[in-house]
């Protein structure tokens, strides 16, 4: 697969670099610059990231970065049997338990969440950092849910790391998959509470807190150029600029947040169409 020109393998990690080392100098290169085009496409082009893992993997199949990165690209094309197998490669040769609440979750992903339940009750979790642990407690938690144990799933969710006020690198999710635990047990107003406190420890957006809160409160989001857009394209035709100009303001300021009696907040305005009001997944990704 084609490299770009301005990626030269130095870009990787120097933990990688120095793995590397045991290749012949040319090989290492190429291989770095297929780790490097991983790193860069797996959130936006999971395919392409794929493909450039198979090629890294092709070159060095016995160096452990190189199985860890396959092992990611395979999970963020939902290959579950595939990651689960180059996680697992990674660990006999590194003995790092960093990629075990992953292993876990591919087992739910192979829909085997007793498998991935076994695993969060196993030694080798008390060995595993703050973050490792808050990550085995979110698959735990999915893995409950499964099965249908929606309360067990809760009282799994409830931890220290939960009712902490501090924000780390985690709060956001856990908070977030605390309150869609709590909204599929029909417990709406505790939900929206912690949905609100997820918006407040998302700072990066890395999950939808903020359309699920406002779904909540009952905030629609009224794109008036799009329904006059599709309004045009069933008569075959564009309506006249006067006509458009008419039917916003009957219907109110373009774009306006329309909000029931109860809604107490302010909405955000947000970006983008109406499949961005729809709930996340399980915690899946890591």
């Amino acid at each position: 697969m084609p490299i770009p020109e301005d990626v030269t393998g130095e870009e990787i990690d120097k933990d990688v670099r120095q793995e590397l080392q045991s290749l012949p100098k040319t090989l290492a290169e190429d291989v770095a610059k297929n780790l490097v085009m991983v790193a860069r496409l797996i959130d936006e082009d999971p395919e392409g990231a794929y493909g450039y893992s198979k090629v890294a993997q092709r070159l060095a199949s016995r160096v452990a970065a190189v199985r860890e990165a396959a092992g990611f690209a395979a999970y963020a094309n939902q290959k579950y049997g595939e990651a689960l197998a180059e996680f697992r490669a990674a660990r006999r040769m590194t003995g790092n338990l960093e990629l075990w609440p992953l292993m876990a979750d591919c087992e739910r992903g192979l829909g085997r969440p007793e498998k991935a339940l076994d695993m969060a009750g196993a030694p080798e979790v008390h060995k595993l950092d703050k973050a490792g642990q808050v990550e085995m407690r979110l698959v735990a938690a999915g893995a409950r849910r499964d099965m249908g144990q929606l309360d067990a799933a809760i009282v799994t969710l409830q931890s220290p790391e939960l009712a902490s006020h501090s924000v780390q690198p985690w709060t956001a999710r856990l908070r977030y998959a605390y309150a869609d635990a709590l909204l599929a047990a029909g417990r709406e107003s505790e939900a929206r509470e912690w949905f609100a406190k997820a918006v407040e420890a998302d700072k990066d957006g890395s999950t939808d807190a903020s359309d699920r809160l406002a779904e909540l409160d009952g905030v629609e989001f009224v794109d008036a150029l799009d329904d006059e857009a599709a309004d045009g394209g069933e008569k075959g035709e564009s309506a006249p600029a006067e006509d458009v100009t008419e039917d916003v303001t009957e219907d109110g300021e373009s774009a306006r947040v329309v909000e029931d009696t109860q809604g107490g907040d302010e909405a955000q305005d947000t970006q983008g169409d109406e499949d961005t009001q729809n709930g996340g997944t399980e915690p899946r990704e890591h």
